[in-house]
């Protein structure tokens, strides 16, 4: 694991534990993920910027947030597929700030998976990144998570009701991941809270669509229009406000899960 830094960062910070709220965002140098950092960032956290391979990106919005607010934020590499580096991660995570407040599981893998042609690489890939990462740094979490009495959100997706055509990896890892969210707020009652938020259409994928292709996705949605990275972010805000939810998945879609088939 890269610390990027973070030596001479802790050095300056060591047993100094912080009296401001502290957040880790998984998958959180570019789109949704560095919303919801940023959005957590103004509302006064100190945020940790996971990455996995992007981290000219991971460094920049870790630049730009501490140029706003002096030692606010770092960021920290980690392979969610990896156990041993899900533990490190989880650990310099709490070293940083001595606290942890809040986690955000938004690191995702996506790519369909014909039945067919599913590897053993594309099942490792895809239910590491979905939901094996997110479990196993949830466990490593939950003592710093208990003593703060924070809360877990988990990024799921609608199309765990509406299956996506030749997803059927990626869609089996989510909703492993929407059944964990459920049962770790059990598990975690009374003292973490354990919700969920399913985007819809929120940006366009980062593989190449046509125009037609994209005109049908609008179609779906009785909103007609591609949501945006801060409804997601909104959404957060309200759950991380919310002291009486737990086990919960708030679908975030225009309205498009209302309808019985997914065709993109």
């Amino acid at each position: 694991m890269e610390d990027n830094g973070l030596d001479a960062f802790a050095a300056n910070n060591v047993n100094k534990e912080s009296v401001t709220p502290v957040v880790l965002v998984t998958g959180a140098a570019k789109r949704i993920g560095a919303t919801i950092a940023r959005r957590l960032h103004a509302s006064g956290y100190a945020v940790i910027i996971h990455f996995s391979t992007s981290s000219n990106e991971a460094n920049a919005l870790v630049n730009e947030l501490n140029q706003s607010r002096e030692n606010s934020a770092a960021c920290l590499q980690g392979d969610l597929c990896d156990k041993d580096s899900v533990q490190s991660l989880a650990e310099q995570s709490v070293a940083i700030w001595g606290r942890l407040d809040l986690l955000v599981n938004n690191a995702s893998s996506f790519y369909p998976t014909p039945l067919g042609e599913i590897t053993e690489e594309d099942w490792s890939s895809l239910v590491g990144s979905n939901v094996k990462g997110p479990l196993f740094l949830s466990q490593a979490l939950t003592p710093a998570l208990t003593n703060s009495k924070g809360s877990v959100i988990n990024m799921i997706d609608i199309h765990i009701d509406r299956p996506l055509p030749k997803h059927s990896v990626y869609l089996l890892a989510k909703a492993g991941l929407a059944s964990l969210t459920r049962s770790m707020a059990i598990d975690l009652a009374p003292n973490v809270r354990v919700n969920g938020i399913a985007p819809g259409a929120i940006l366009w994928p980062e593989r190449e669509m046509n125009e037609q292709d994209k005109k049908r996705l609008l179609d779906s949605v009785p909103l007609r229009q591609l949501g945006n990275p801060e409804d997601i972010a909104e959404t957060l805000m309200f759950l991380v406000s919310a002291p009486y939810i737990t086990g919960q998945i708030i679908y975030v879609d225009g309205g498009r899960s209302l309808y019985t088939s997914a065709e993109i």
